[in-house]
């Protein structure tokens, strides 16, 4: 904090009205280097290695329930690993047992196509009919070659 020192007659020094925000700025720097140590922590999910998708992206609702199909084989609900033989009673306890919920579906880009129908016949099987597949958002190949003729023979 800065002051002046005048002479003056009566020795009193001059009230200084101004605001030291150095204490402020170091408080400030602090919480941002904290934050950006917590925040990479805070974000909890399960790793998975999604394809891409050129589709136009759909609004997310407030609290999603995801489904993942890792590349393992193992399925996950929310961030929490599920065996298959307990799939349907978790899956009702998460949706309190309301079968309209939509069930956000993603999957390991190593996944096999029939690994993923299984589970999404498990979710049939338990009642789950709503289901999102969900992929990495991608920008529309814009100079991608057409697909060739294919069928008809030189003479």
């Amino acid at each position: 904090m800065a002051s002046r020192i005048r002479q003056t007659m009566d020795d009193d020094l001059e009230e200084s009205h101004e605001i030291n925000v150095t204490p402020f700025i170091d408080v400030i720097l602090v919480l941002l280097i904290i934050f950006m140590v917590a925040a990479p922590l805070a974000t909890v999910d399960v790793n998975v290695d999604l394809p891409g998708s050129t589709a136009t992206p759909a609004p997310r609702p407030e609290t999603p329930l995801f489904l993942t199909l890792k590349d393992d084989l193992t399925l996950a609900i929310g961030n929490d690993s599920v065996p298959r033989p307990a799939f349907a009673a978790t899956l009702d306890s998460k949706t309190k047992g309301d079968r309209q919920t939509r069930i956000f579906l993603r999957a390991d880009k190593a996944v096999a196509y029939g690994d993923l129908m299984e589970a999404m016949n498990l979710l049939r099987g338990a009642g789950y009919l709503k289901i999102a597949l969900v992929g990495l958002e991608t920008a529309p190949a814009s100079n991608a070659p057409a697909p060739a003729a294919t069928g008809a023979a030189a003479p």
